[in-house]
């Protein structure tokens, strides 16, 4: 694996592909070959320290099928929602088309949503969500980082309604949360992954 930023850590699943299946194919297909991947990473993530965003790297692997979707993606993002994997973060990079629609099938059938690096486009989120909510990580992709005041004045919301929006899409770890003192306090922020 290799580290992008301090808190970023892509891990290359062709590597992974190659170490683990030893088969020649760069194509991630079967439920089997699926959890051999997962098992992998998770392996690695377990040892990564709270707060490091996981950077799964799709852009040296061919097709991905839904069976193998379901088991590495599908999978690993329910459990990191379970709180198996501790305070950390999933993203998918390197995606082309056709990876990212057996991805999102998986995903969308276990109501599940990750943000994504497409290889020629900007971020996106892939799986489902809510539309109030995704038009509230529009806003924190836009602007970076934003408070529930923030969000509050932006889209003329109650601040119980912004704080619970927020808080939603943290606990669905779509975007990071930190906690900053200010002049009167402490806040929450929440920022893009």
């Amino acid at each position: 694996m290799k580290t992008i930023d301090p808190k970023m850590h892509l891990y290359n699943l062709y590597t992974f592909l190659k170490e683990e299946l030893k088969n020649g194919s760069n194509d991630l297909v079967t439920r089997p070959s699926g959890q051999v991947i997962r098992e992998r990473v998770e392996r690695d993530i377990v040892k990564e320290e709270d707060g490091a965003i996981i950077a799964l790297d799709f852009s040296r692997i061919g097709v991905i099928d839904y069976s193998c979707a379901d088991e590495i993606v599908a999978k690993l993002i329910s459990r990191l929602l379970s709180g198996e994997y501790g305070d950390k973060y999933i993203v998918l990079v390197g995606l082309n088309e056709n990876q990212k629609e057996n991805i999102e099938v998986a995903l969308d059938r276990k109501d599940l949503a990750v943000i994504a690096k497409m290889e020629d486009k900007g971020k996106i989120l892939m799986g489902k969500l809510h539309n109030y909510l995704q038009d509230t990580l529009d806003v924190i992709l836009k602007k970076g980082r934003i408070t529930a005041k923030d969000l509050s004045e932006i889209k003329k919301l109650e601040a119980n309604t912004s704080g619970t929006r927020l808080l939603n899409l943290y606990k669905k770890r779509l975007v990071k949360r930190v906690d900053e003192v200010v002049a009167n306090g402490r806040v929450w922020v929440y920022e893009e992954i």
